[in-house]
C-alpha cells in the first residue's frame, strides 16, 4: 500500500512542529505507523530534537527548502521507509518557503506517485502575526518584501489552518477566518489548538484520504528571493557546564535578553526557539518567542536543576545575521555571569537565506 506524503508549510512561528507532534500522536493512537521530515536552512534545529524526545522517527533535511533539495527530501523518506515503514510521512518546509506545490507536490505525484499519496498542502497561520501582516490590527510587522512571502504561503493553500487559538480571543478569530475566507476563497479555513490539541483530529484525518491540489502560484522570484534574503538565520548549540542551575529559568533568562535586545532596536523576531537537554536525559525544556511584541513562553518544562547540558537556539529575524550573532552571544555571556554558570558555544551558523533555486517546478492549473 502507498503511504501518505502530508506537507505542513506556514511562516515561522506558526507552530508547526507542535502541530505535527499532536497529529503523529493521534495518528499514532490510530494504529499507523509515523515519520516526521523535518527541514532548515542549516543544520541543527531545535525542532528536530524536540521530534526525537517524543520518539518519533525522525530526518532532518539542511540546507534548503525542499524545494531546492527534492532528492533529499526522496533519500530522507527511503531512509525512514527502511528503518520505520510509516504509514504516513508528515513534513514541514523551511518557515520561509513557498511555491511548493509546484516544487514539492506536482513532482511527488508525477514521479513518486506509485509510492504516496499525497495530501493536500495545509499553511499553518499565527493569528496574532496574521491579524497584523493582513491589516486588520495594527502593530509591528515585516517590510514589503518579506510580506509578500507570507501572503504566497497564504495563497497557496489548499486548507488554512488557524493555529493558537486558545490563546487568542473569539472575537479574533472570528475577525481572522472571515480575512482568510474573504482574501482565499478556494481554500478551507479550520481552526485548532496545537498546545491543547483541539481540531488536530478532524484536521488530520480530512488530510489523510485527499490527494493535493494542482494549482500554483503565479509567483516573482526575485521578489521571493529578496523577501527570503532579508531575514537572518542562526543556528548554535551551546555547552552548559557548572553550578546546577534551573533549566527552565535559564533558558526562558536567555530568550529574554535576545527578545528585548533585538525588540529595542526595532526589529521584528520571526522566531526564536531554545531547547534544553541534560547530559544524563531524563526530559527537555523548549522556549519559543514569536514576534518583536510577544513575551518568550516555555513550552516544554523540564522542572529540575541540571549542571550539564546541551542547549539548541535557533533564531530568525528581519535583520543583518551578524547582528544577531551580537545579540545571542551577549545573552549568553550575561546569563553565564548571572547563574554562575559556564556556556560555552560549540557551533555557531548565521547567514542570509540564499536564492531559492527548485530541483523542479512542474506547471499545473494557475491558481
Amino acid at each position: 500500500m502507498k503511504a501518505h506524503y502530508v506537507m505542513v508549510g506556514g511562516f515561522l512561528g506558526a507552530g508547526k512542529t507542535t502541530a505535527l507532534l499532536r497529529a503523529g500522536e493521534h495518528l499514532a493512537g490510530a494504529g499507523k505507523r509515523v515519520g516526521l521530515i523535518m527541514n532548515d536552512q542549516s543544520t541543527g534545529l531545535v525542532d528536530t530534537a524536540l521530534v526525537r524526545s517524543r520518539s518519533f522517527p525522525v530526518e532532518e533535511i539542511a540546507g534548503g527548502c525542499f524545494c531546492c533539495r527534492f532528492n533529499s527530501l526522496i533519500d530522507a523518506a527511503a531512509r525512514l521507509d527502511r528503518d520505520a515503514r510509516p504509514d504516513v510521512f508528515l513534513a514541514e518546509p523551511v518557515g520561509s518557503c513557498t511555491d511548493l506545490t509546484a516544487t514539492v507536490t506536482l513532482p511527488l505525484l508525477a514521479m513518486y506517485g506509485d509510492r504516496y499519496d499525497v495530501s493536500p498542502l495545509s499553511v499553518l497561520v499565527d493569528p496574532d502575526r496574521a491579524l497584523r501582516v493582513l491589516g486588520v490590527e495594527a502593530g509591528r510587522s515585516f517590510s514589503p518584501k518579506v510580506q509578500y512571502v507570507y501572503r504566497k504561503q497564504l495563497e497557496e493553500a489548499d486548507v488554512l489552518v488557524i493555529n493558537k487559538v486558545d490563546t487568542v480571543t473569539r472575537t479574533r478569530v472570528a475577525s481572522l477566518r472571515a480575512k482568510l475566507e474573504a482574501a482565499y476563497p478556494r481554500a478551507s479555513v479550520l481552526e485548532v489548538s496545537a498546545r491543547t490539541g483541539d481540531g488536530i483530529r478532524e484536521w488530520i484525518d480530512g488530510l489523510i484520504d485527499r490527494r493535493g491540489s494542482g494549482r500554483v502560484l503565479d509567483i516573482d522570484y526575485d521578489t521571493y528571493a529578496g523577501g527570503e534574503a532579508l531575514l537572518g538565520w542562526l543556528n548554535c548549540t551551546v555547552s552548559l557546564a557548572g553550578a546546577p542551575v534551573d533549566a527552565d529559568e535559564l533558558l526562558q533568562a536567555i530568550a529574554r535578553r535576545i527578545h528585548a535586545d533585538l525588540g529595542a532596536s526595532g526589529l521584528e523576531i520571526a522566531h526564536l526557539k531554545l531547547t534544553l537537554v541534560p547530559e544524563a536525559g531524563g526530559g527537555i525544556s523548549v522556549v519559543n518567542a514569536v514576534g518583536s511584541g510577544a513575551p518568550a513562553e516555555i513550552s516544554f518544562a523540564l522542572e529540575a536543576e541540571v549542571d550539564a547540558a546541551e542547549i539548541t537556539l535557533n533564531l530568525r529575524a528581519e535583520a543583518p545575521a551578524e547582528r544577531l550573532e551580537a545579540a545571542v552571544r551577549l545573552a549568553l555571556e550575561q546569563e553565564a555571569r548571572a547563574h554562575g554558570t559556564g556556556l560555552t558555544v560549540r557551533h555557531l551558523e548565521r547567514f542570509q537565506p540564499a536564492r531559492p533555486v527548485p530541483t523542479h517546478r512542474m506547471a499545473g492549473t494557475a491558481g
